[in-house]
Order: C-alpha cells, then sequence, then structure tokens
C-alpha cells in the first residue's frame, strides 16, 4: 500500500503516476517506466471504491517517498480522493478500444459504436501519448469516408456534456484557423450580440499558431468559465468568448489536441469533427465558417476549399445545423499582431474605431457579421453589411465587448515585451506575399503564446513598396534566449515575406 501524495505537475491532461524507484525495486512489483499502471483505493469519507489508470514514471529523488504515489494535477483531481489515503497501484491493460485503432490503420472502417469505445477511452485519461497518437495518425493516414466522419462527430459529442440556452437562433461562427492574427470572433460576437443575437462562443487555444481566441481573449478576461458561469454571462450580456476546454464539451477533442499540438498536425476529418461537435454542445442552430484560401494557409486553392466546405455542409445536414461557408482571401495574416497581447491591441483598435486600426480586420469582421447577421434573419438579404458597420461606428460593438469582459472578469492588459529586434527589407521592392505558416513560426519562436506579449508585429502589408532597409515586421520577445532564436529563424527563412515587382 502507497500514501497518495498530490504533484501539481501539468502533464497536458495526460494522467501520470510516480513511484520512487526504490519501492518498485524492494517490492518486487514488476513495474517499468512507461508502463500503464492502476492506482485504487477508497474515499475515508463514504467507502467508495475509486481507481485512475495512467502512465508510470520513476523517482530518484524526494519528490515522492519510497512509502507514497504520487499523481499529477489532472490524474489527482480526476481520482478525487485526498492527499494522505491509502492506495495500492497495480499493471492495467490496455482499453480493448485500443484493438480498434491498430483496425484503422490497417484500413478497416470503423462506425459509431467503435468511435464512441475510442474517444470514451480517450476522454477517461486511458490512452498515453503514443495511443493518442496512434489514432490521430490512423484519421489522417487512412482517410475517413463520409458516413465515418458522421459517426465520429456524433461520438464526440456524446462523451461530453452540452449546454442549454432559451433562445430559438443561437449563433456561432469558427475559423479554421492557419492565418495569424485572424482574431475576427472577437469583433464579430459584441456586434451580434449587441444586434440582439444569442452568441455563446467557445473557442480552443492555440494548436498549431501563435495565439487562438482563447488565449488572446485571455488577455482580457477570464476564459476559464464553468458551465454554470456561461450561463450567466449569457443571460447577463447575450454572448461570451470563453475557452472550451476549461468545460466537459467534447472533451475528447480537447485531449487530442494536447498531440495535435506538437506534431503540428490538424487533420481534416479531425477538424471537421471538432468543430461541428462543439457547436453542438453549445446549442448552436446557424454557423457560419470562415475557410482563409492562399498559399500558405491551410487550404492553399479554392478547389480544394469548395470540397472542405461540401464536407462541413455534408456533415452538418447531418446533425441538423443551418450551416454557411465563407472562403476568404489568405495571402498574409490579418491585422498587424501576431500573438495574445499584439492580437488583443488590435482588436481593441476595431472595436474603438481608431482612425490607425487594421483596416483588414476590420474589413473582415463586417463581412462575417453581416453573413451570419443574415442567415439569422434579422435583417433583409443584402441589408446585413449595412447593419453591422453602423453597429461598429455608434460604439454599440465596443460597449458590448466590455460588457461581456465585465461580466467574465476582466484582466489587466499585460505589459509589452521587453526585447525586439526589428527584420528589414533585403531589397526595394513590393511586397507579393506573406508566408502565414512561417511568421507563425517566428512568432511562436518568440514564445507565443505562452509568454502572451511575445510574437511578431507587422509593419507592412502585402502590396506596399520598401526601400533596401526598410523595416518588415518587429519581433517581441520576453527573454534574450528567445528573441536570438526568433531572430535566427527568420534570417534562416529569408522567404517569409516575398518582394518583387
Amino acid at each position: 500500500m502507497f500514501r497518495l501524495k498530490h504533484l501539481p505537475v501539468d502533464t497536458l491532461r495526460e494522467h501520470v503516476i510516480m513511484i520512487h524507484e526504490q519501492a518498485v525495486r524492494s517490492g518486487n512489483l514488476g513495474f517499468n517506466p512507461l508502463d500503464r499502471v492502476r492506482v485504487s483505493g477508497s474515499d475515508p469519507a463514504t467507502g467508495k471504491s475509486r481507481e485512475i489508470t495512467g502512465v508510470l514514471n520513476f523517482c530518484r529523488d524526494a519528490l515522492v517517498g519510497p512509502e507514497e504515489v504520487g499523481l499529477s494535477d489532472e490524474a489527482f483531481h480526476d481520482f478525487g480522493l485526498p492527499e494522505g489515503t491509502l492506495v495500492s497501484a497495480s499493471l492495467a491493460v490496455a482499453p480493448h478500444s485500443v484493438d480498434l485503432v491498430r483496425d484503422k490503420l490497417a484500413g478497416k472502417r470503423l462506425d459509431r459504436t467503435g468511435f464512441t469505445a475510442i474517444l470514451a477511452d480517450v476522454a477517461a485519461r486511458r490512452y498515453s501519448r503514443v495511443e493518442l497518437a496512434m489514432f490521430v495518425l490512423a484519421c489522417a493516414l487512412k482517410r475517413l469516408d463520409l458516413a465515418e466522419l458522421v459517426d465520429y462527430t456524433h461520438a464526440m459529442i456524446d462523451t461530453g456534456d452540452q449546454l442549454k440556452f432559451e433562445a430559438d437562433i443561437v449563433a456561432d461562427k469558427h475559423c479554421i484557423g492557419g492565418i495569424p492574427g485572424n482574431r475576427t470572433t472577437m469583433i464579430v460576437v459584441p456586434i451580434l450580440a449587441s444586434l440582439g443575437l444569442t452568441i455563446p462562443k467557445t473557442s480552443s487555444r492555440a494548436i498549431t499558431s501563435p495565439a487562438g481566441t482563447a488565449d488572446t481573449m485571455g488577455v482580457l478576461a477570464d476564459v476559464s468559465l464553468s458551465a454554470d458561469r456561461i450561463h450567466q454571462v449569457v443571460n447577463r450580456t447575450g454572448a461570451c468568448i470563453a475557452w472550451g476546454g476549461a468545460l466537459e464539451l467534447a472533451p475528447a477533442d480537447d485531449v487530442l489536441i494536447t498531440v495535435e499540438r506538437p506534431m503540428e498536425l490538424d487533420t481534416e476529418a479531425q477538424m471537421v469533427a471538432s468543430i461541428l461537435a462543439k457547436k453542438k454542445t453549445v446549442s448552436a442552430t446557424h454557423v457560419l465558417i470562415d475557410i482563409p484560401v492562399g498559399p500558405s494557409a491551410k487550404v492553399r486553392t479554392y478547389a480544394a476549399a469548395d470540397q472542405l466546405a461540401s464536407l462541413f455542409r455534408a456533415v452538418a445536414a447531418h446533425l441538423d445545423l443551418h450551416l454557411e461557408v465563407a472562403l476568404t482571401d489568405a495571402r498574409a495574416p490579418v491585422g498587424r499582431g501576431i500573438g495574445p497581447r499584439l492580437e488583443a491591441l488590435d482588436v481593441l483598435s476595431v472595436l474603438r474605431c481608431d482612425a490607425d486600426a487594421p483596416q483588414d480586420l476590420r474589413e473582415k469582421s463586417l463581412y462575417l457579421a453581416s453573413r451570419i447577421i443574415e442567415m439569422s434573419g434579422r435583417v433583409l438579404p443584402g441589408a446585413g453589411y449595412r447593419e453591422v458597420r453602423r453597429t461598429l461606428d455608434c460604439g454599440a460593438a465596443m460597449a458590448k465587448f466590455s460588457e461581456i469582459v465585465d461580466a467574465q472578469g476582466p484582466r489587466d492588459l499585460p505589459p509589452e515585451a521587453p526585447y525586439r529586434y526589428t527584420v528589414t527589407a533585403p531589397a526595394d521592392g513590393r511586397i507579393r506575399n506573406v508566408d502565414c505558416w512561417e511568421i507563425a513560426r517566428v512568432a511562436k519562436r518568440a514564445g507565443a503564446p505562452a509568454n502572451v506579449a511575445a510574437g511578431v508585429k507587422m509593419l507592412k502589408s502585402v502590396g506596399d513598396i520598401l526601400s533596401k532597409g526598410e523595416p518588415l515586421f518587429e519581433i517581441h520577445a520576453c527573454s534574450t534566449e528567445q528573441l536570438e532564436t526568433a531572430r535566427a529563424y527568420a534570417q534562416e527563412h529569408p522567404g517569409i515575406i516575398t518582394m518583387g515587382f
């Protein structure tokens, strides 16, 4: 028997178990590092038995004693027993659903029952990192057909909770990502809410980018809201912009994201299932999907965009979702900032209608908002743009955004990054294109999104004419080491910005 110990270590939603190497040897436990282990115990208050499965790590110092078993933050929280409780540890077999993953890798089809079994085990943290990667790669390498994708999406919905709202129309929007600085959600949501639409927006943190909407909104307000808090905020303001990972909405997807992020992998099937499942879990009825198209976007051609749009529509039809798709031009980042703090400044500038606000971010937000207000039936077709522009220009959207921030819990804007480096034009010319993927990598190497003030500030736009030595973009970092890493990457990749005449 062991005494339970809480290890305050964030392991990205993985259940990690720590045992002292001496205890393993002296007890002849037969454990090896990275084994799957089950920890069992009884609640001292109720006597109810509880157990949890996780990946084993050995300790050789005082992190845990020979008489203790340590659980990472997520594991300790899910186990639910107090520190000091007597528990036992034993080897655990792999979940049966792992065999289904192997079947998929071998080319076999999966149905809703199979996907539900896999995702239930994923959501319960029974899969190791290796097994999670197996599943993600199985869906990427052995493409899901439409029937599989519909079953996968239903299974993702089935494994989580759902939020219910009273409104007849619950609006939502989502961009598939890949375009730095594209923080239209934080402008579209207050515009629509100020026009009377209910729009409970749950967003993700960055997967392969320097910032997700939740990262940027988190600079200005609390985004880790419980279901009760979301209902309170939406009842008060008509909207929210919250982090979906703080809830149990499609929780399997939130676990899968933890392996997709380091793999820099966002598959078509995973994308469609993730987005539409999360729309259903917040009771959305009307959804707009933004698919940016450009040479360095996730979707490179309009033919590919049309194909993806058709897939979204086909799956949405099986989910009883009123869905439309907007194909938007993406030859460069949107706005000037890349990274949570810098993007938040862009959003505030647009909402305040500052004279120097980034016009591309403003116009794209107005376009998307106009599409949603028209599809909701609140205005006549063709009248949406005029209505949403009036709402932004009169200050109503800014007032609503402030109301949402106050309801969620305001935060002070963090200080700017202390270290800067300016990348200059290597020759005379006109900016033809900005590689979104590579400029995002510069921002990530500068420390974004972990350091919210880090990132890249674009100083010029596509179409601008420059002379050699003029500034192109500015790297912001919170340490000299990260600044140098980002600077070196930018220097090694001169094609980040394409110039010519």
